[in-house]
């Protein structure tokens, strides 16, 4: 059993060590940037679309100043294919607040005699002392109350822009986009991550979205760095929160 326990505490220490290196090696050094030029938005805009027939003239339209065509001054340059990219705007300001109260109050009382039975309660009453009879056998008597109260209150405000790129166009048409933005200020890196599956027909007219229109929509922002890292637990607490059961 001991020799068990000793290879445990031996690989977890390893564990930690390899872990805490990682953290180590960036001291004193500000944290980096993810490489734009990997990810599903810059393969998507790679691949080479396939020719739009409403951006190429026809005979009818080959003397007039005025073409039906994406790069026409009246032509539709909202988001439609693969590698197109399209702006989110999140305007998040939701508040909760909930209040619950109960409470409940219970009582009762029970008593049981036998006062006659075939004589035989008049015979054992003399054999009990102090007056002692079968007339009162069993009295219970219960009484129970609980109360409890509860109060939820939660404000919510984030507002934010960021460019998304369409990655994938669906059977029907649906837009599937992702959306990336890191933003470096005194040795903290912003982290801004946005995905998820909108209609062609959402999109205004200035090529952007608003959040509460995107259908399984994942939005993450947080960061990583020096203010980060000093908010985050330790991974001996988080071993020690998440095994000791008090």
């Amino acid at each position: 059993m001991i020799s068990y326990l000793t290879k445990f505490a031996c690989i977890s220490l390893v564990t930690l060590t390899f872990s805490g290196c990682g953290r180590l090696s960036q001291i004193g050094q500000e944290p980096e940037l993810s490489s734009p030029t990997n990810g599903n938005e810059v393969f998507a805009m790679n691949v080479t679309p396939l020719p739009d027939t409403a951006d190429v003239p026809d005979r009818a339209e080959g003397a007039s100043l005025w073409t039906s065509g994406r790069a026409s001054l009246l032509g539709d340059r909202r988001a439609g294919r693969r590698g197109d990219i399209l702006t989110v705007v999140i305007e998040i300001d939701d508040s909760a607040e909930f209040t619950n109260s109960s409470e409940r109050e219970r009582s009762g009382s029970e008593t049981m005699g036998i006062p006659n039975l075939f004589g035989l309660p008049q015979r054992l009453d003399g054999l009990f002392t102090r007056g002692g009879s079968l007339g009162e056998a069993v009295e219970f008597d219960s009484a129970s109350r609980s109360a409890g109260e509860g109060t939820v209150q939660r404000n919510e405000q984030l507002t934010l822009r960021v460019a998304a790129t369409v990655t994938e166009v669906l059977q029907n048409g649906v837009l599937r986009i992702e959306g990336s933005q890191e933003v470096r200020v005194n040795n903290e890196i912003r982290e801004l991550l946005v995905t998820g599956y909108v209609r062609p027909e959402d999109i205004s007219r200035q090529n952007s979205i608003e959040y509460d229109r995107i259908a399984a929509a994942r939005i993450s922002y947080g960061g990583r760095g020096l203010i980060t890292d000093a908010q985050r637990p330790r991974y001996g607490q988080e071993i020690a929160d998440t095994i000791l059961p008090f």
